[in-house]
């Protein structure tokens, strides 16, 4: 039969057949360039999507705007495999436009190939979402595959389905089907048909034909729950349009048809359900265990998670560093047994869903929350947690360390800071000056000058001090408010020190007027002094300052700076000497005048001795110094050796893991041997990983070696102990990924008994390996016979005796005792006006067998 269906309009159909049907003749009479009534186009849509879906889901997928989702045609090339049982050539999987006709043509040629004649239809207009073309198109395909094919008392297609319905409504009062659109309004034949086949589903009697609305959704609703066939119209549109559209409810009528047809008889019933039950069985059992791994490895990543995350700070270095030994301890001990287990997770989903496949079963969907996609997104984020907290962990030592340097050198200072001004603002509060002569009022006037050079020389010290402060308040120092209450307490001093030293000098300059003589010598004795001594003390504020380096480079800056500093004491000793002789002159000069000898030096209290001591403890500070930072120096080569040691074994197992990637990977593609010769060759993959372990794990000893001595930064090397460990775990889930692929390829070849050339077409046929389910097995399982719900509801109907329901005494008599039980523990109690005690039912557990409903 040839038929030709014209789609210019979206909707006018020329169908020319050979017996000249008339049930699209009405087609005819429709103007070419009118819009489609857009009740019926709204009618048209949801109906036609609903159909659509019925037969999609079956390959676990849908539709939701009928429009768009056919635009580039895979899952149209998918409906006609659906709903035809033939395999369409292979899809274009470009996303380009040209892809998409090509993929709309495919199955247009299709349909034209099954006796279907389209004119004036492209796939271009598909592809661009034409809404009346795409519609047009679906109804050629319901047509061809849901109506056509209907035979009724030598009438088919159309002709066939309404005699089907007058013959079956025909006992019922209020119902005369003469067509599909008004007489199908009130509701009333529906509900006569379901009530026809399935008495027990609805009371006729009841029903009200002033109530269409309630009729209609009663019929809705029972055809969904009972009979598996979709809602695809809707009782409001139905009710409010005065001529409903034909062909929504044809469509939706031709699923009444098909339910209620009759089922196939099977001589092996009792054997069927036998291996059916005990697939299911074993399936049950792998889904419990999978659901069981799977909620104990997310209960502990949500454990664990939150400890990485808490990032509360530590005021003491010890109580870091415990911090970062209890991850460590993490690292070693509690991470590596969860990254197996994971990885056997994702071995286990994969073998049940073959398993489903094989047995012609619905793909395994786990409880919400426990996908393989949730479990590696939960352990992605447990890896950033990680991550960050090793970093955050890091810093807060660097911080630790930073600021116990801060709060040590400012505590030095500050100490020789007030110890420098014990008693400074006594002396400059006195008044001494009152009973002195012009000599003493001259002296003390030098002294105050003195002091002003010594207080000038320390206001650097004093910035210093409030530098360290602000710096530690910054960092959030614990003990910040200690420090601050002795800075403001410098500070205060300081301000204070600065006023009474202006005021003594206006005194004084008063009282020099009135005095002419002063010591010259004495007074230059103070000038150098001061200056020299304050030179002193920063010297060995320096030679004693604390530091921190990290590198070579840093050490040796400091211990070339020392070397200057070095430089420079000849030319301090030239200076100490000079000051030293000012004050021997002055004893010259005493001795030949006849002066006291016991003078003292009225503009200072340095005295030689003092520059004496400070400089004999200035040279004992110096090799002291260079002590120091000569050891600092072998530190930092020593930690520059642990640095290319850990490189020098980065470096090697970093390109090792790589090419056993590689290995593996071209393993896994290489078609030349048999399946047990690849998995030999696995297995040797991954005893030699195995082996491999002991340079991990002396890598890791040599970086916990790095991060014990602080070590930070390594510039030999690209690789991070993180990167290393990245590595080995996608090494060690590969090759298992790998190996238990093989195992579902062998327990596929050996299911289905297929010899070693077959495998290998199989697999020549398929250039990319999908790491879920190869395609050459899925390949195999759809060639292969299945069961369906319905011919396991025909076997069970057999050992019923045509009954509705089936006894318990029935089934322990014809199946084996395990499946006769697990018939009885699952299926429900059969609720029908013609039941019996104990009767179950049969139709609701073949239904929800075939994952259509949850048991």
């Amino acid at each position: 039969m040839q038929t030709s269906v014209d789609y210019n309009n979206g909707y006018t159909m020329q169908m020319q057949e050979q017996q000249n049907n008339d049930y699209t003749i009405q087609d005819d009479e429709w103007d070419r360039d009118l819009l489609l009534d857009p009740a019926w186009e709204k009618q048209q849509r949801k109906t036609f999507t609903a159909w659509c879906n019925s037969h999609l889901r079956k390959a676990g997928t849908g539709i939701e705007n009928i429009e768009e989702d056919f635009r580039n045609g895979l899952k149209l090339m998918l409906l006609l495999e659906v709903i035809s049982g033939e395999r369409l050539p292979k899809p274009d999987r470009g996303k380009m436009r040209f892809h998409k006709i090509a993929n709309v043509n495919k199955a247009l040629d299709y349909i034209t190939s099954k006796g279907v004649k389209l004119v004036s239809i492209g796939a271009e207009e598909i592809v661009d979402g034409n809404i009346k073309m795409t519609l047009g198109m679906i109804w050629t395909i319901i047509l061809r595959f849901a109506i056509q094919d209907i035979s009724v008392e030598e009438t088919s297609a159309k002709e066939g389905l309404l005699l089907w319905c007058q013959r079956k409504t025909a006992p019922y009062r209020n119902v005369n089907v003469q067509n599909f659109h008004v007489n199908w309004k009130d509701g009333l034949a529906l509900c006569a048909l379901i009530h026809r086949h399935r008495p027990d589903l609805i009371d006729y009697a009841k029903l009200n034909k002033d109530d269409p609305l309630g009729n209609l959704n009663l019929a809705f609703d029972v055809a969904e729950k009972y009979l598996d066939i979709p809602k695809m119209l809707d009782a409001e549109d139905i009710i409010n349009s005065p001529k409903p559209d034909e062909r929504a409810i044809m469509t939706y009528v031709s699923c009444f048809y098909h339910a209620f047809a009759g089922a196939e008889q099977a001589e092996t019933a009792a054997n069927r359900i036998c291996t059916i039950l005990g697939v299911n069985q074993e399936n049950e059992s792998l889904m419990e265990e999978y659901e069981k791994l799977a909620s104990q490895l997310l209960e502990w990543i949500r454990r664990m998670t939150p400890w990485l995350e808490n990032k509360s700070p530590e005021t003491t270095m010890a109580a870091m560093r415990g911090k970062l030994e209890d991850f460590r301890d993490y690292r070693r001990q509690h991470k590596p047994p969860k990254v197996q287990e994971k990885c056997q997770l994702e071995i286990n989903f994969n073998t049940l869903q073959t398993k489903l496949r094989i047995s012609n079963r619905p793909a395994f969907m786990p409880s919400e929350g426990r996908m393989v996609s949730d479990i590696t997104s939960a352990w992605t984020g447990l890896e950033q947690a990680e991550k960050g907290y090793e970093e955050w962990l890091l810093s807060e030592i660097r911080r630790l360390e930073r600021l116990n340097h801060l709060a040590e050198k400012f505590q030095m200072k500050a100490t020789s800071h007030q110890g420098w001004s014990v008693g400074k603002d006594s002396v400059l509060s006195q008044k001494d000056y009152e009973s002195c002569s012009l000599t003493e009022v001259r002296a003390l006037l030098r002294k105050h000058e003195a002091f002003e050079s010594d207080l000038a020389a320390h206001q650097d010290r004093v910035e210093q001090i409030a530098a360290i402060a602000q710096e530690l308040n910054e960092l959030d120092y614990h003990a910040a408010s200690s420090i601050n209450e002795r800075c403001q307490g410098i500070c205060d001093q300081w301000d204070q020190l600065g006023t009474l030293t202006q005021k003594r000098r206006e005194n004084l300059e008063r009282t020099e007027k009135l005095l002419e003589t002063i010591d010259q010598l004495f007074l230059e004795f103070s000038k150098r002094s001061a200056p020299f001594n304050n030179w002193m003390e920063g010297a060995m504020e320096d030679l004693q300052d604390m530091f921190i380096v990290h590198t070579v480079d840093e050490i040796q800056s400091l211990i070339s700076a020392h070397d200057q500093f070095k430089a420079t004491l000849p030319e301090a000793d030239c200076e100490r000497q000079a000051i030293l002789s000012i004050y021997t002159e002055v004893q010259k000069i005493a001795q030949s005048y006849g002066i006291s000898p016991n003078l003292t030096n009225p503009y200072s209290d340095i005295t030689p001795t003092e520059i004496g001591l400070k400089w004999d403890k200035v040279k004992k500070l110096v090799p002291q110094r260079n002590s120091i930072l000569q050891e600092e120096l072998a530190r930092q080569h020593t930690n520059e050796r642990l640095r290319r040691q850990f490189a020098a074994q980065a470096n090697i197992i970093g390109p090792w893991i790589q090419t056993r990637m590689e290995e593996i990977g071209r393993s896994s593609v290489d078609i030349g041997g048999s399946l047990e010769d690849q998995m030999s060759q696995l297995k040797q993959f991954e005893q030699v990983i195995i082996n491999y372990k002991s340079n991990i794990d002396k890598l890791e000893g040599d970086h916990q070696h790095i991060q014990e001595s602080l070590v930070f930064d390594n510039k030999h090397t690209n690789y991070t102990m993180e990167h290393i460990r990245v590595g080995w775990e996608q090494l060690l889930t590969t090759i298992a990924r790998t190996i238990n692929e093989i195992e579902t390829q062998i327990l596929t070849r050996d299911a289905k008994g297929i010899s070693q050339q077959q495998m290998n077409e199989f697999r020549q046929s398929f250039t990319h390996f999908d790491r879920v389910l190869c395609p050459f097995v899925g390949m195999m399982i759809e060639t292969s016979d299945s069961d369906t719900s319905e011919q396991v509801l025909a076997s069970f109907k057999i050992l019923a005796a045509d009954k509705p329901f089936i006894l318990l005494e029935e089934l322990r008599r014809e199946l084996p005792p395990e499946q006769a039980e697990y018939c009885i523990s699952r299926m429900p109690l059969y609720n029908g006006p013609d039941g019996v005690p104990g009767a179950l039912d049969y139709t609701a557990f073949s239904t929800a067998l075939y994952g259509e409903s949850d048991l």
